[in-house]
């Protein structure tokens, strides 16, 4: 959770409880909780639909947000396999969880103004690396879940044993 006053601490309690009653994920969704007027800039809301949308499509699961508060048990984070060190890393670990079967619970979360200027959000420079970092995420992850698929399916067929119904003759 951001230090800048957009989001209130004690809501995150409800994410921590569902990881100790055993969820692998829990993600604070601005969506499902009531924001502020002002509270989001356009590129934030947009950006936001557009990624969930793209992972409610790609992946068929239900994701509202990207989230700015989450939980995940050490167990789940490991088997993640996290590598986006940059804006990428909120999608990937529920792009990830989704594609391992893990449970995903949302629950809403109240965003207000924040205090302050974001070096993201707030300048041109950050929104368009936020939003480049978070679409090569998504997709990078779908082109790597269908190549694995590919290859599987490829596999299986080489593999597959052959019936021989009939005389062949040349």
């Amino acid at each position: 959770m951001d230090g800048d006053n957009a989001f209130r601490a004690e809501q995150a309690i409800p994410l921590v409880e569902a990881i100790s009653r055993g969820a692998d994920v829990a993600i604070g969704s601005r969506v499902l909780g009531k924001t502020a007027p002002a509270a989001l800039t356009f590129p934030q809301r947009a950006g936001n639909r557009l990624a969930s949308l793209l992972i409610r499509h790609l992946w068929g699961t239900n994701v509202t947000d990207l989230g700015p508060l989450r939980a995940i048990s050490r167990q789940a984070y490991d088997r993640l396999d996290m590598q986006d060190k940059r804006f990428g890393w909120t999608v990937e670990m529920q792009v990830k969880a989704v594609q391992q079967g893990m449970r995903v619970e949302e629950y809403p979360v109240d965003t207000y103004r924040r205090i302050g200027r974001s070096k993201i959000s707030g300048t041109i420079k950050g929104t368009i690396g936020a939003s480049v970092g978070i679409l090569s995420t998504i997709a990078k992850l779908w082109w790597q879940q269908d190549q694995r698929q590919w290859h599987t399916r490829r596999r299986n067929v080489r593999n597959a044993p052959v019936t021989v119904t009939g005389e062949h003759r040349p």
